[in-house]
């Protein structure tokens, strides 16, 4: 336990051999429960995760019970799917027993060794104090802690930060990308399992999901580390197949926190955008194609300009909606 909670971790593995045993190993005490998910390995990875399941369970606990709190038995639990499925699938698999077994808090440290396991009471935090009902890593809060992310990944992974801003709604967030979290048992019971993405992405979309249930969100400084492991990302299929699943994802938002849930006119105000910059395009593009001259271009840049300027106001509204689900960034609160 950790300050009077139950602590949970999942940690998903996909061909994590030579790595995921460490993680195991090295999980802190306060750790009640860890649910190991191997989905669906090639290599070794799962008698790996045996092993040391096996020798984690084996070892007494000193004091056997922390905190006044209920011992669990085993304290690692191997789990395995019967096909791959992605990360994002792991990890709800473990979040589903983590539910289950009603523990407090739950945190996400992956398979290949990247989050270091003794800042994890510092991801955990916002979470146990109250103050968030999911918190995150932040790796961009500044170039001591990017550091150690390469240039392409540091742009990539900005683009991708707005990006999901106006997808989700947490105008504060930063690093979205980042997968060491803690989520509470509340939003755990509140979120659809059923209607998350399984693969990467999910930490996208899970931001998503929370923002419409209401949720309260916040941020952890933590530097980027980056060993021998190789990323199972294709950035040629990732990049496409993310951007259309931040897409839907901003919609469906929209409609079930500002139609269905609550009504707000920014909905209106993004629709009138939108199409009035998709027809300032159309003009412009005929203009110049049938030579119409500069006064039907300049009807089009004037359409582009009030879509434009319509958006804007639509996302100061939701952010202006949504200030108080954001705790910001949880150092700067210390």
């Amino acid at each position: 336990m950790y300050r009077g909670k139950t602590v949970g971790v999942v940690v998903p593995a996909y061909d994590e051999e030579g790595f995921v045993g460490e993680v195991i190993d090295t999980l802190p005490e306060f750790v009640d429960r860890a649910y190991v998910v191997d989905d669906r390995s090639t290599d070794d990875t799962w008698a790996e995760i045996q092993r040391h399941a096996a020798a984690a369970n084996a070892r007494p606990t000193d004091p056997p019970v922390a905190d006044g709190g209920v011992a669990f038995d085993p304290r690692v639990v191997p789990i395995r799917h019967e096909e791959n499925r992605g990360v994002g699938a792991a990890i709800k698999t473990g979040y589903e027993r983590a539910r289950e077994d009603g523990l407090d808090v739950t945190a996400v440290m992956n398979g290949d060794g990247q989050m270091n396991p003794d800042i994890l009471h510092r991801i955990i935090e916002p979470v146990v104090s109250g103050e968030a009902d999911y918190a995150k890593g932040n790796r961009l809060i500044s170039p001591a802690h990017w550091d150690g992310m390469s240039r392409w990944r540091l742009f990539g992974n900005s683009v991708l930060t707005f990006l999901t801003k106006v997808a989700s709604g947490y105008w504060r967030m930063v690093d979205p990308q980042n997968g060491y979290t803690a989520v509470s048992l509340r939003a755990l019971e509140r979120l659809d399992f059923d209607n998350l993405y399984d693969r990467y992405g999910f930490c996208n979309d899970v931001l998503v999901k929370l923002n419409a249930r209401g949720l309260r969100v916040a941020d952890v400084p933590m530097e980027a580390v980056y060993g021998d492991e190789q990323s199972g990302i294709r950035y040629t299929e990732f990049i496409p197949r993310l951007s259309a699943l931040l897409l839907r994802g901003f919609l469906w938002r929209l409609k079930t926190r500002y139609l269905v849930y609550d009504f707000h006119p920014l909905v209106f105000l993004y629709g009138l955008g939108v199409a009035g910059g998709l027809s300032g395009l159309a003009l412009g593009g005929l203009a110049l194609a049938a030579g119409a001259g500069l006064v039907a271009g300049a009807f089009g840049l004037l359409f582009v300009l009030l879509g434009g300027t319509l958006c804007t106001l639509a996302m100061i509204f939701d952010k202006r909606h949504n200030e108080s689900l954001e705790r910001g960034t949880w150092g700067e609160r210390r």
